[in-house]
């Protein structure tokens, strides 16, 4: 399991997060110079350089976020104007993409960014309107997404969920962190108009989307099944659609319905712990019935995930790409040492670990503010833990000839799309555009706190 390091702490962390930044600039300025639009959004590395691999240009906004974080960590222009321009003119047909689940991904990571930046005064307050239109059409449509499910008494709101592309049947555990489409969008005052101008609330289809992911998506140890292990996760979960009836877990990128994909389990962490903090931040007058009743749902999930990547991940917090991946068996005590990424039998993916560590912090920062410094405290420690492994070699690529900022990441692991260089038997030493991304905000997230600035939320810029 992950050994907490208990002495850790945010400056600690500084040195290395400084390093962090000077590398992502070269590899973005490489990025730049040899990426071309047409071909789709960058993906994934293969030998050191992004390629695209077409399925529904999910990525495109974590590279233009990229830009916009990094001028945020280091205040280089020149990124920020690349970060706006590229939003600009090849983000909108993200806005109005009807056919994904990925809003919250590619859309917050850019227009929401860059309306975060305008809110602290760093970039043109002329882009504010295009910004906020931008964000409330993407919330919206990403709300018009949904399956609603059998209706249950004493509820607020009528149960439902944002299905994933696979169709009307299908809940992902992912697009829990694209819930923040949604909570933007509310905040910024845009409700979702239906059929004969019925008028929906995007905080109801939050709470609802959260609470169906909360229930069906994370286990609890609770006897669901003989596999209901406290804490892990389904990628997928099918419903029949006509009845609104739970059926079976699935998966598409996981090894098996029965086993937790990491990188799904990661992105449970990081969208639990969000929306708790995005439900906290509501003023009393609106904080409904439905908010009241789902928040200690969601706290109870990122609990139970949190707690179970730290039992299921080696000593220095990197994991396997699933839990239940074939080799792992033949590799002995793979969880009482540190995760080997040049291994013959089964991949890690350091992406996993970029999105769960800020997962861990925010969690552990929540629970202190609620009066629960010790547990708190646990996850924060374990956050900063895995942080400080993502920070260094074998991790932190420092290859002037790879555009790649975090190595030994994997896509999908099932379709064999994941590069295996020459002599080796499993995928190593590539990047992902997400892992990349997240690891630039995490390193954000920790230099704000070590140096006791604003707090880095997705939803900062609509504070009061």
């Amino acid at each position: 399991m992950l050994s907490v390091d208990l002495g850790i702490n945010p400056a600690d962390l500084l040195p290395s997060i400084e390093r962090l930044w000077a590398l992502s600039a070269a590899k973005l300025d490489a990025i730049e110079r040899s990426w071309q639009p047409e071909n789709g959004a960058p993906v994934f590395t293969v030998d050191g350089w992004y390629t695209t691999r077409g399925w529904t240009d999910w990525t495109e906004g974590f590279l233009y976020g990229s830009e916009l974080l990094q001028f945020d960590a280091t205040g280089d222009r020149a990124f920020l104007d690349r970060g706006r321009r590229h939003t600009i003119e090849r983000m909108p047909s993200h806005l109005t993409h009807f056919g994904v689940h990925d809003h919250g991904f590619n859309n917050v990571s850019t227009y929401g960014t860059l309306l975060r930046l305008i809110a602290e005064g760093r970039a043109d307050a002329a882009d504010r309107d295009v910004c906020a239109t931008a964000l409330r059409c993407s919330g919206a449509v990403q709300a018009q997404r949904w399956t609603p499910l059998a209706e249950e008494p004493g509820l607020p709101y009528r149960p439902g969920f944002i299905h994933s592309f696979n169709g009307r049947h299908s809940l992902f555990v992912d697009t829990i962190r694209s819930l923040r489409s949604l909570a933007l969008a509310h905040r910024l005052g845009q409700p979702l108009l239906g059929e004969q101008d019925v008028r929906v609330s995007l905080l109801d289809r939050l709470c609802a989307h959260a609470a169906a992911t909360a229930r069906w998506s994370v286990y609890y140890g609770e006897g669901r099944d003989i596999y209901d292990v406290r804490g892990r996760t389904a990628h997928e979960s099918i419903f029949n659609p006509v009845s609104g009836a739970y059926r079976c877990p699935s998966t598409q990128q996981g090894y098996s319905p029965f086993t937790t994909w990491t990188r799904g389990l990661a992105w449970a962490m990081c969208g639990f712990a969000e929306q708790i903090e995005f439900l906290s931040s509501l003023k009393p007058s609106e904080k409904t019935c439905a908010v009241e009743l789902v928040a200690p749902l969601l706290l109870r999930a990122a609990e139970a995930t949190c707690d179970f990547y730290i039992e299921n991940t080696p000593t220095d917090g990197i994991p396997y790409w699933d839990t239940g991946a074939p080799g792992l068996v033949l590799m002995g005590d793979y969880l009482g040492r540190p995760a080997e990424p040049c291994n013959d039998r089964e991949p890690v993916d350091s992406s996993a670990a970029c999105i769960a560590a800020q997962g861990l912090l925010r969690l552990g920062r929540h629970l202190a503010g609620m009066g629960r410094p010790a547990e708190g405290g646990r996850y924060v420690q374990a956050g900063l833990t895995v942080a400080r492994t993502l920070l260094a070699a074998p991790y932190l690529s420092e290859d002037p000839g790879h555009q790649g900022l975090i190595l030994h990441s994997v896509y999908h692991r099932p379709n064999g799309w994941d590069h295996i260089p020459s002599g080796r038997r499993v995928p190593c030493g590539e990047s992902s555009m997400w892992g990349d991304y997240h690891a630039r905000e995490l390193a954000l997230l920790i230099e704000r706190l070590a140096r006791a600035k604003p707090y880095l939320a997705f939803f900062g810029a609509l504070e009061d």
